[in-house]
């Protein structure tokens, strides 16, 4: 599995590209982003994607309180449950697609963590 910003190249070896983000990336078209799906329902809610502000500070509380997102909001569990059945479908080989600058602290990797982790 990878992750990737939706402003890099989209290569063959990308396979199945899903985007995760609540919001659509600005200046790119639904063509260059070269995407298989949309789960914008995995994206942090709106309170939590302000408050935390990509602080790295913040990530550890983010982290829980994303996970906690996850698992108790029942659009968010459906679209993970999609996401896991392309992981499953394509053993592994899929690539996570965000927009954020920050590659270390925000929400794909979290997501990326829970699918490897079942």
């Amino acid at each position: 599995m990878q992750i990737k910003r939706v402003y890099e190249i989209a290569k063959e070896e990308d396979n199945v590209r899903i985007l995760v983000d609540r919001i659509w990336p600005r200046g790119i078209s639904k063509e260059k982003a070269y995407l298989n799906d949309w789960l914008k329902e995995l994206g942090p809610s709106h309170e939590l994607r302000k408050w935390f502000a990509h602080d790295p500070d913040k990530f550890d509380e983010f982290r829980k309180k994303y996970l906690h997102e996850l698992e108790k909001d029942e659009e968010k569990r459906e679209a993970f449950q999609q996401l896991r059945n392309y992981y499953e479908a394509n053993n592994g080989n899929i690539t996570l697609v965000f927009a954020a600058k920050e590659m270390e602290y925000n929400h794909v990797n979290v997501l990326k963590e829970k699918l490897e982790s079942k």
